[in-house]
């Protein structure tokens, strides 16, 4: 795994396609103090994936439920508009921008953000409605059963959206674990992962809905934009693995194989997990001569990652962490929270000194294809790489 070899020619996914076209659309109308986006005509878990302009971080974070609603594939007006009423009441309960966007992301799963009636639940079809399902005695939003309140309740969006917070707020420490560990604990769903494929839409969608709040970090007790960094992770999920500044950058003219970019740091500075996820993996990568020399420092073309480790995260993206200086400290299979530390920065294999080489990719593809630029990737997470434009 040379990170200096030119990457094979690229095909062209879904999913790229999709964040293509979507950076090449014009931002909308404004709602809440902050524009609206289009995510094109394309759906699908690729919709899901796509990743919008550049929202403005606001600081005020306010969500207009009764303005202009973004347009989204797969999502019409009323939809979008139960998301803006979930932000809503997470606003007034005090629950910090992550909640909002579990509980978004929950209610995407549960009922596609449609109030659903149940055609077992007489009542329920009565009272206005966006469709009807037929999951036990589950209404509303939320698909709350009847121990959460009456049909009347679970089928007001405010009631339903405000009994999931009150619940999650019981969970411990919820705010540090994984979106779909923090919505199975609510919900007790039958398809506990389920949730995770919807993080990275419903947190474009807070983002859109209420002035960027996904893309803020609980520092000092203030929703800081663009901060996340280390153990400080943004309402998206993510945080930028370490604090250096960005040097060689991706795929630039000097280096057109280089799949992601340089961090400076010093030798021994941990190095955080990007996001939560599943590691995929944790070893040393052989040299150009086929050796296993991690344990020494490296020098220029001398090939391979040295120590590294590769992680899945939700939405089929994967970050990779290069040049540390010891074995990791995460086994395969292990699934890390974000912000964890995962290892030490060093200058195993082809390094030229110490710092961190961090790649992300898309569709689940580990190979130079999948390779994307990090650097706006975690800008329009909240977690910007420091010293890059």
């Amino acid at each position: 795994m040379n990170d200096e070899a030119a990457p094979p020619h690229r095909r062209v996914r879904i999913g790229a396609l999709s964040t293509a076209l979507t950076v090449a659309l014009a931002l909308l109308c404004c709602t809440g103090g902050t524009a609206a986006f289009f995510l094109t005509e394309l759906g699908g878990d690729a919709a899901e994936q796509m990743t919008p302009m550049s929202i403005e971080c606001t600081g005020d974070f306010q969500v207009n439920v009764t303005g202009d609603m973004p347009r989204l594939a797969d999502y019409g007006d009323s939809q979008l508009r139960n998301a803006a009423r979930i932000i809503k009441v997470g606003q007034d309960m005090k629950v910090p921008p992550r909640g909002w966007v579990i509980a978004v992301a929950t209610a995407m799963q549960e009922s596609g953000l449609r109030n659903l009636a149940n055609q077992t639940v007489a009542q329920s079809t009565d009272l206005p409605n966006e469709g009807v399902g037929a999951d036990h005695d589950s209404v509303g939003l939320f698909q709350q059963r009847a121990s959460w309140g009456s049909v009347a309740q679970r089928m007001n969006p405010e009631y339903a959206a405000g009994k999931f917070y009150e619940k999650l707020l019981t969970v411990p420490k919820w705010e540090e674990l994984p979106l779909t560990v923090a919505a199975q604990e609510v919900q007790v769903s039958a398809y506990p992962d389920a949730y995770a494929k919807h993080e990275t839409l419903a947190a474009h969608l807070v983002d859109a809905l209420a002035g960027g709040a996904a893309r803020t970090a609980l520092i000092g007790g203030r929703h800081v934009c663009d901060a996340a960094s280390g153990k400080e992770v943004a309402a998206s999920g993510w945080t930028a693995p370490i604090t250096g500044g960005v040097g060689s950058g991706f795929r630039t003219a000097e280096r057109p194989g280089h799949d992601g970019v340089d961090i400076a740091a010093d030798k021994g500075t941990p190095i955080h997990a990007a996001a939560s996820g599943r590691v995929l993996v944790s070893r040393c990568d052989p040299d150009n001569g086929g050796h296993l020399s991690c344990d020494v420092d490296g020098y220029p073309d001398k090939g391979g990652c040295g120590w590294f480790v590769d992680i899945l995260h939700a939405g089929g993206f994967i970050t990779r962490y290069c040049h540390l200086v010891t074995e990791p400290r995460v086994e395969v299979g292990q699934q890390v929270k974000a912000g964890e530390v995962i290892g030490e920065v060093g200058s195993s294999g082809n390094s030229s000194g110490p710092h961190l080489h961090f790649e992300v990719h898309e569709d689940g593809d580990r190979s130079s294809g999948g390779a994307i630029d990090p650097v706006p990737f975690m800008r329009a997470r909240g977690a910007p790489l420091k010293g890059a434009g």
